[in-house]
């Protein structure tokens, strides 16, 4: 089979070809039909995510056609269109996950193949209203969009929600999710075109993060947001304790702007704020996340399909941060 290939840290992307895997008791092999990139494969290749096994094929989402079944599987699996939830191992805790907890394409080889092995219990059916490419676009960031927002934050209908970054893959399903769910939805970002196209999906509006004074303005304009939902941190998370209003929550699943700047911890407890730190999901959220998508018809944003052999420019394009939606490679 055709796959791609990290060598090692900084080396680029390059298509091998490899030996097919074959599935083993409870497993299943899928054939790919498209494969996600993630801001994680960007980490891994330049060497600043916590687990370094190299060579390696990454990618954690994808959707394809199962196409092996190990033993002890069902046979109805056999041939249908499915997708992948990444996560395994989370462990008994649903509030955190355990020692043990992994996620596809590092360290076990991952989606950026033609064929991919997998534990049976991560397939859920594809949802008949998604290409390939748009439910590959969805297990990592729709999971990890769906916790922070439900089942951390608790958003109920009528809120008002404030989503930062608008333009990466988990903002764009946050903002779809929070829709879908009956609130209204605002947006940040460092493009006025970005912040357009989020209106187009439904947002009621936005600002621009690089603004003078940009969070006294979307308090002026909003009176403030019950749920924020922030993947930046930094300097600008002061600006999100101030947007909070009181008995807000903050839900954070990223920090890409680095250290949080000077809080003023009397605007946390006497405005009662709940900050929360998130990342993914267990495998109810993930059933929950598909249930919603399914009964609402969510359509995950796809920014751009790159062929699987132009993986190494795809993760170039991802790492410039132009993107407003999922980058997707299309295997077969």
């Amino acid at each position: 089979m055709k796959a791609v290939y990290l060598e090692d840290i900084n080396k680029p992307f390059t298509v091998i070809e490899k030996e097919k895997p074959a599935a083993g008791p409870g497993e299943v092999l899928v054939q790919v039909k498209a494969a996600a990139l993630n801001r994680r494969d960007v980490w891994i290749q330049k060497g600043k995510y916590f687990i370094k096994e190299y060579p390696a094929i990454l990618g954690s989402d994808c959707a394809g056609v199962v196409a092996e079944l190990g033993a002890g599987v069902d046979r109805s699996w056999l041939n249908q269109e499915v997708l992948v939830d990444p996560s395994s191992d989370w462990g008994d805790n649903p509030r955190a996950h355990s020692a043990k907890y992994k996620i596809l394409g590092m360290p076990e080889n991952g989606a950026f193949a033609e064929y991919v092995k997998v534990p049976a219990t991560s397939l859920h059916q594809k949802p008949l209203h998604l290409s390939f490419e748009e439910a590959a676009a969805l297990p990592l960031a729709g999971v990890t969009a769906y916790r922070a927002l439900f089942t951390k934050c608790e958003l109920q209908a009528g809120e008002k929600v404030l989503v930062t970054g608008a333009g990466g893959g988990v903002a764009l399903l946050a903002i779809q999710f929070a829709l879908a769910a009956g609130a209204e939805v605002w947006v940040t970002s460092g493009s006025e075109e970005k912040i357009g196209l989020a209106q187009g999906l439904g947002a009621a509006g936005g600002i621009n993060y690089k603004s003078e004074n940009w969070g006294k303005e979307l308090k002026a304009q909003t009176g403030g947001f019950d749920v924020i939902i922030d993947s930046a941190a930094g300097e600008g998370f002061v600006q999100l304790v101030k947007l909070a209003k009181s008995g807000g929550r903050i839900g954070m699943y990223g920090g890409t702007t680095g250290m949080i700047g000077q809080l003023n911890p009397a605007e946390i407890f006497w405005k009662q704020l709940s900050i929360y730190g998130s990342t993914m999901g267990t495998a109810q959220d993930f059933a929950n996340m598909m249930q919603l998508v399914q009964e609402k018809e969510v359509r995950p944003v796809v920014d751009i399909v790159y062929p699987l052999h132009e993986a190494e420019q795809a993760m170039r394009y991802m790492e410039a941060g132009k993107q407003f939606g999922k980058i997707v490679l299309k295997v077969q």
